[in-house]
């Protein structure tokens, strides 16, 4: 952990001494995101302090990080990852990975919302997924398809709960999922596939790309992904657009109503 000392009293502190402890920062951290991390915890502070008349009012900034390129999984790692595995032949472990993945893919919700849920959240009735912990902390209700449905069906034939307050996916004991211990078991699925690349995120941010290149529309994708407004959703996708971009190189709509490939001036 690294640590700064501050040396002068909180009513002479300036925006420049907030400066020093960027520069500091930047002496031992190259990931801006990192920086950022730390910052975020001191603003907070300081602004708890200027709020209650301990140092006087000042804005403070993080700095400004460059999104990076939202990885995601590739058409062919997707067909290994999806391909359900011997069910006469397999752990339950092995076979939870692959309806976790399923589900993933399916409706693109967070690890933290996968692993809160509960059997009763899955709503047969109506055909929905009822993700009660969300990042917004706003409930969502997400439509499940004909080819989810089916998966979680059979899944919760071999889960054999008791109750439907038992967690929808759970570890050897029946007990919650943590982040940990889902991080390792996609981890050590995906590389019994002999698929390299990893990450639950990863499959939220191929949810959204598949659901652009096949057509979906902006607005029930911000709402399926629990955006608070359209521009996160934006923003979202265009940091996947590097990837759109060579899809749009393979359709050339140009080149489908005419035999040239560039026009001559006269």
């Amino acid at each position: 952990m690294i640590i700064f000392r501050l040396t002068c009293p909180l009513d002479e502190f300036t925006v420049d001494t907030f400066n020093d402890y960027v520069i500091y920062l930047k002496g031992y951290l190259t990931n801006d995101v990192s920086i950022n991390a730390y910052l975020r915890d001191l603003i907070t502070t300081l602004h708890f302090l200027m709020n209650s008349g301990y140092m006087p009012q000042m804005k403070l900034r993080s700095i400004k990080v460059d999104k990076p390129h939202k990885e995601t999984y590739t058409d062919q790692e997707l067909k290994e990852l999806l391909r359900k595995p011997n069910v006469n032949k397999c752990t339950f472990v092995e076979y939870q990975s692959w309806v976790i993945s399923c589900l993933l893919l399916s409706t693109g919700i967070r690890q933290h919302s996968l692993i809160e849920l509960q059997v009763r959240d899955v709503d047969f009735s109506s055909s929905v997924l009822n993700v009660r912990v969300t990042k917004t902390r706003k409930p969502l209700l997400i439509p499940l398809n004909g080819s989810m449905l089916s998966v979680l069906t059979e899944f919760l034939k071999y889960r054999q709960h008791k109750s439907l307050n038992d967690w929808l996916f759970c570890n050897v004991y029946g007990q919650k999922l943590t982040k940990a211990t889902s991080y390792r078991m996609i981890y050590e699925y995906n590389h019994r596939r002999n698929i390299q690349t990893t990450g639950l995120h990863r499959y939220r941010h191929t949810f959204a790309k598949q659901w652009v290149m096949n057509g979906g529309d902006v607005v029930t994708l911000s709402k399926l992904l629990g955006h608070s407004n359209l521009n996160t959703t934006q923003n979202y996708i265009n940091l996947l657009v590097s990837d759109l971009a060579k899809e749009v190189n393979e359709i050339d709509l140009l080149g489908q109503f005419t035999n040239k490939k560039y026009i001559k001036m006269k």
